[in-house]
């Protein structure tokens, strides 16, 4: 896949190193694969990314679009570390049918199917906006943005943050809003009955409740005032409710 980009974290150091960084525990990408995100010290979401544990390094495949961002945090949070950052030739493949040699199930929901990195792109043709909205999987630079908090993208049900490994960076604020009574704002699956468009505001009884994101067909992943978000929704010229 063109739109991502693979990152070796190399280094004595390298499990400590980003153990004290991300939001998941990075000791079970043994041979394995988590899912994860880097945040700024207030609790705010930098890059989501997957890290795949291999046995003189880590590798972390991250969106295009936030990989040259998460280069430089890392680097900045190096120090004395010995840890090495290095961009790969590896190539990520995905898909939803028969999971090929060496490839690795998605850990954020079994639907999403396969990873796979080599040398070559076996990508399949799965509608990936529409398997996202069914299941409520955030995207990086559409759900997922510099405003966004990790717990109201879902990322606990998304197997991305542990809430027992320790301190990293914006752990403060994720165990504070773990802890609340409920969570105020949030994405939700909403349907659309009319023509509305990522980015649309929502609005119900002419007061905000939030933001339309991806669609697919007559459904949509919105950012909502849960609060406000109780009955018949305006978004474009669409009529929206919950579909949850």
């Amino acid at each position: 896949m063109s739109d991502r980009v693979v990152l070796s974290v190399s280094g004595t150091d390298r499990l400590e190193f980003l153990q004290g960084l991300i939001t998941n525990d990075v000791t079970r990408a043994a041979g394995s694969i988590i899912y994860a995100a880097l945040l700024t010290p207030q609790g705010k979401f930098i890059a989501d990314f997957f890290v795949i544990g291999q046995d003189d390094r880590l590798l972390v495949d991250v969106a295009q679009s936030h990989a040259a961002t998460l280069a430089q945090r890392l680097m900045m949070y190096r120090l004395r570390a010995a840890v090495q950052i290095d961009q790969t030739d590896l190539v990520v493949s995905r898909g939803t049918g028969a999971m090929p040699q060496g490839a690795m199930a998605d850990p954020r929901h079994p639907a999403l199917g396969w990873r796979r990195y080599s040398d070559s792109d076996i990508s399949d043709n799965t509608d990936w906006d529409a398997l996202r909205v069914a299941h409520l999987i955030p995207e990086t630079g559409i759900e997922l943005t510099p405003d966004t908090y990790i717990l109201e993208a879902g990322f606990e049900n998304l197997h991305g943050v542990d809430f027992r490994k320790g301190c990293y960076v914006g752990q403060e604020l994720v165990a504070r809003m773990k802890h609340k009574t409920e969570l105020r704002k949030g994405l939700a699956r909403v349907r659309i009955d009319g023509k509305a468009a990522c980015g649309d505001a929502i609005t119900s009884d002419g007061k905000d409740v939030g933001v339309l994101h991806t669609v697919s067909g007559d459904q949509a992943i919105a950012y909502l005032r849960f609060d406000r978000a109780t009955g018949p929704m305006q978004a474009g010229s669409a009529l929206l409710t919950r579909a949850d």
